[in-house]
């Protein structure tokens, strides 16, 4: 195998600071493959899925998208930013990625509810898988789980913590209010 394959097969893991606390970012030399809460308990399962399905090495260390990643999350906290541009590469079952490709089309400052995203797949019975295939999502904020509620408009299951989806969905509320003209 050459170098560069090998390389290819590397995860750099680093530690990335918030607001809402201390996170891991998962980054190739090309995509960001894993965003995660550093406390939450399902962290080392989602690690180790992530080898699983990728075949990559996780190793400690800093990179390019990992450096681009804490500057585009403090420019989102900061409320300048509304969409990212690091490339990500999410891995799942194909159901999986058929939902966390509908979380990206949720527009910053508005929430969906687990039905209507169940029907925007194209699956309106499968509201349980479609939470399920949420609280899977390898990528937090960038992919952008926090934005699903409850039908009745309750805050409800969030792998970081309610309080972090509260912050989350705040913050980009508050950044939408912000931008509307005359205020």
């Amino acid at each position: 195998m050459s170098e560069t394959e090998l390389e290819a097969q590397v995860a750099w893991l680093a530690d990335v600071d918030t607001p809402i606390g201390e996170m891991i970012a998962g980054a190739t030399d090309a995509h960001l493959v894993v965003l995660e809460f550093a406390r939450r308990r399902t962290l080392d399962a989602q690690l180790e899925r992530l080898t699983r399905t990728t075949g990559f090495t996780l190793e400690r260390g800093d990179s390019r998208i990992v450096r681009d990643l804490r500057r585009e999350l403090a420019e989102y906290f900061r409320g300048e930013r509304k969409e990212f541009t690091i490339p990500i590469d999410a891995r799942g079952t194909p159901f999986q990625m058929r939902v966390w490709a509908a979380l990206r089309r949720i527009p910053t400052g508005t929430t969906t509810s687990y039905a209507r995203l169940a029907m925007s797949v194209g699956q309106p019975s499968a509201v349980r898988a479609v939470g399920k295939a949420n609280g899977d999502n390898p990528i937090a904020i960038l992919i952008p789980c926090h934005r699903v509620i409850g039908s009745d408009g309750s805050l409800t299951g969030y792998g970081g913590g309610l309080w972090r989806k509260k912050r989350l969905l705040d913050l980009e509320a508050r950044t939408e209010a912000l931008r509307l003209p005359g205020l």
